[in-house]
Parts: C-alpha cells; structure tokens; sequence
C-alpha cells in the first residue's frame, strides 16, 4: 500500500466508522457472536467493546498494521482474546472447519474480490456455524443509487477503494449462503448515499 492508503485511511476509517451513531448497529450484529469467531475487516477494533460473553475467542483479519496499532487501547481493555490471524480475507491462512461463527462489518465494500473472501469464510465455518454481517451498499432507492454511481469513484479515491454500490445480500447468497435474516435500512444521522446499510444473518451451515 502507498503512504495514503497505508498512513491516512486507517485514521478516517477509525474517526468515520467509530462515530457513536454506529454503536446499536454494531451492537445488534454483535449479539449472538459466540465460540470462536473469525473477524474479517477487523479495523481498529470498534466492535471489540460490543462482543458477547458467549465469545470465547476473536482471530482478527485486518491489512493494515496501523489500524491494528489503533486497536491497542479497545484490546487491552478486552475480556475476549483477539489474535492477529491474516492479513488477507481473500486467502486465510487457516484450517477448514475452525470457527462458531464469523463477523464482518464495513468491509466487503473495500475488499476486491468479495466472492473470494466470502468462500474462504464459508471455508474456515464449522458446520452449523454462522456469519453476521452489516455492510453498506445499493441503496433500495434509485434516486439514492443515482447518487451513490456518480459519488462512487470519489468515495473509492478517498476511502481506499471503498464502493456504494455494491449489493451485499446478493454477494452473500452467491457465495453459497442462505439469509435467515435481513435488515435494509438507512442509518440515522448518515447521507443516504453513505448509510444504506444491510444488517443479516445467515442460516446454519450445512456440509
């Protein structure tokens, strides 16, 4: 990564992403989280506050060795043990069948390849286990999703090639998931076009 990408964007995403306004979302996908988790995206750490109790243990996914370096303060205060496990949701470098369930919020707006990233989750879930998830994307409406095309290529400059557009439920379900729950919705306090957000969790992973 360049300076920007390397030195700036894990700042923005640390003061955007860490605004009080994202706490009842990020407590709401949080709840249920249990056993070993895999958090793919993990920032700096803003949902290590909001972890259950039924979490016994976090393997963190995250690029940025400064986001990480951010995280210092949440995962000391942390009843949950996080470890550092990849640096790349594309490719894990884990064994099939390890985790409960598995966590991924504002993030598959950044990562390339979703479709890879999500395989390698389905991959690393114990049977039964589950992924939660609250992204934002497509807005429902198509004068907001007007808006998010056109602010796209600003937002993917600034934001490290973060996208408004992409559709996330589908993303999820062709990468073999089903749905079991899902909340589309506009975040209050945030610009249509940066708050369309969808909150799901899936069913049960079957082999």
């Amino acid at each position: 990564m360049g300076f920007y990408d390397d030195r700036i964007v894990p700042r923005l995403v640390n003061a955007s992403c860490g605004m009080s306004l994202t706490e009842p979302t990020r407590r709401r996908v949080c709840a249920g989280l249990h056993g070993r988790v895999i958090e793919i995206g993990f920032g700096s750490g803003l949902n290590v506050p909001f972890y259950p109790a039924a979490v016994d243990s976090v393997s963190a996914v995250e690029p940025a060795d400064l986001a990480w370096k951010l995280a210092g303060e949440r995962l000391a205060a942390s009843p949950v043990p996080v470890e550092r496990s990849g640096l790349d949701g594309q490719s894990l470098p884990l064994p099939d069948n390890t985790f409960d369930t598995a966590l991924s919020t504002w993030t598959m707006c950044t990562i390339p390849d979703v479709d890879a990233a999500l395989r390698e989750v389905r991959r690393v879930l114990k049977p039964g286990g589950t992924l939660h998830f609250v992204e934002h994307g497509r807005a429902p409406h198509e004068k907001v999703r007007r808006w998010q095309h056109r602010v796209e290529p600003i937002q993917k400059a600034l934001a490290g090639g973060c996208h408004l557009t992409r559709d996330i439920p589908a993303l999820v379900r062709a990468a073999g998931f089903e749905i079991r729950d899902l909340d589309t919705f506009y975040e209050e306090g945030a610009p249509k076009i940066m708050g369309a957000l969808s909150l799901g969790f899936t069913e049960p992973l079957a082999r």
